[in-house]
C-alpha cells in the first residue's frame, strides 16, 4: 500500500521557484496556487499533498511529522538547528547571502557590539566565533533603520542584490553564509518512507542538474 505523503512548500519568492522544480519531478498542484487561499493542495499523485505555509514553520512541521519532506530556505534552517532532519539536497535557488552590514565607512567600537537581527541563535553562534561579546536587539524587519537611528551598531540580514543597503546608507560587511533554499526531510518519515521518499529526492536532483544546465548555456 502507497502511504501517503505531504510535503511543505514556503511561501512567496521560493514557492515561485519550486513549482517548476516540483513539475520537474512529475508533481504538479491539482489546482493554480497563486490563485487560491487554500494552504493544503491535492496533487497529480493520490498519495502526495503539498502544503504551503510561512518558510519559517516549513522546519517545525517536517520535525513534528507534520510534512515528510520540506523546501526551505537555508537561513531559516540555520537558525532552526535541528538534528531530527536530513538536508540532501541543494535546490540552488532563491539564492542571496546572509552578511553583516553597517553605516558606510563606520568605525565600529571595540568593545560589545549592538546587533539587530531576526536571525538571533545564528548572529550568537557567529559572533561567539568571532570571539566578539554582543547585545541582540532582534527586530522583524526594517533592518536597516537601526544603525541609522543609533539603535545598533551592525545588522544581520539576507542580502540579494544589495541596493536597500546602499539606499539606506549602509554596506555590507562579513559574508556570513551563502544562502539557496534546500529540501529537508524528517528523519522519522525518511525511515518509514524511504521507499517513496527517495525517489522523489532522486527526481529533484536530476531537476536541480537540468535546470542549472540551462543557467549555463544561457550565459
Amino acid at each position: 500500500m502507497t502511504q501517503p505523503l505531504t510535503i511543505a512548500l514556503s511561501k512567496g519568492r521560493i514557492l515561485d521557484d519550486t513549482l517548476p522544480l516540483l513539475a520537474e519531478a512529475n508533481i504538479h498542484p491539482a489546482e493554480d496556487i497563486s490563485k487560491s487561499r487554500k494552504l493544503i493542495f491535492d496533487t497529480n499523485h493520490d498519495h502526495i499533498k503539498l502544503l504551503v505555509i510561512r518558510a519559517a514553520d516549513v522546519p517545525t512541521y517536517v520535525e513534528y511529522g507534520a510534512a515528510d519532506l520540506g523546501i526551505s530556505g537555508k537561513d531559516v534552517l540555520m537558525e532552526f538547528n535541528s538534528e531530527n532532519l536530513y538536508e540532501p539536497l541543494d535546490l540552488k535557488i532563491a539564492t542571496c547571502r546572509l552578511m553583516t552590514a553597517a553605516l558606510k565607512g563606520a568605525v565600529l567600537p571595540e568593545g560589545r557590539l549592538k546587533v539587530a537581527t531576526k536571525f538571533v541563535d545564528v548572529t550568537k553562534r557567529y559572533f561567539a566565533e568571532q570571539g566578539r561579546q554582543i547585545d541582540i536587539i532582534k527586530l522583524y524587519g526594517g533592518m536597516e533603520l537601526a544603525p541609522i537611528v543609533g539603535l545598533a551598531d551592525v545588522i544581520v540580514d539576507i542580502v540579494d542584490t544589495g541596493k536597500t543597503l546602499v539606499a539606506n546608507g549602509l554596506e555590507p560587511r562579513d559574508h556570513m553564509a551563502y544562502i539557496s533554499s534546500r529540501l529537508v526531510v524528517g528523519k522519522a518519515a525518511m525511515k518509514v518512507k524511504h521507499a517513496q521518499i527517495q525517489p522523489i529526492i532522486d527526481q529533484m536532483s536530476a531537476a536541480v542538474d537540468r535546470q542549472e544546465e540551462k543557467r549555463q548555456e544561457a550565459k
